[in-house]
């Protein structure tokens, strides 16, 4: 198993009703959450953002420009503890993760295709910040996304 870079992206997608997109995870039922992702060694946090709405919802933000509004840099990094159960995939000691957030408007007719994902729901941005599991990602939602 390759150890992953202790620095993460988040993007949240919301469509033109001011709908949240919500991913439920594979590995936790339980967790809901917005694309997210670690950096690749080589990659810039935008890069990142970019590759990761491509890999968990098959949407490319760069080919379907200016139809989505793109990719904005939320200027916003959080800072929080790694999972416990998520530690051994870090360097030994590793304990925090820094958490670029990103924000981009899709259409409600994309085509979502979940690659690591069991399914996904789009809610009102109160819906979608009660059903995300991590604090940063409720953050993020209220503070990126606009208002109903």
């Amino acid at each position: 198993m390759e150890i992953k870079r202790p620095e993460s992206v988040l993007v949240v997608l919301y469509n033109e009703h001011s709908q949240v997109l919500a991913l439920q995870r594979m590995d936790d039922p339980s967790f809901w959450q917005s694309v997210t992702g670690s950096m690749e060694m080589d990659e810039s946090p935008m890069q990142t953002a970019l590759r990761e709405v491509n890999e968990e919802v098959g949407i490319s933000l760069i080919a379907n420009w200016p139809f989505e509004n793109g990719l904005i840099d939320c200027r916003r990094v959080n800072q929080y503890s790694i999972r416990e159960d998520w530690r051994h995939r870090y360097e030994i000691g590793v304990t925090t993760n820094f958490e670029y957030v990103f924000c981009a408007q899709i259409s409600s007719q994309a085509r979502i295709i979940l690659t690591e994902h069991l399914s996904y729901e789009w809610l009102t941005k109160e819906q979608a910040i009660d059903k995300v599991w991590s604090q940063s990602n409720k953050l993020a939602i209220q503070t990126f996304t606009p208002s109903l």
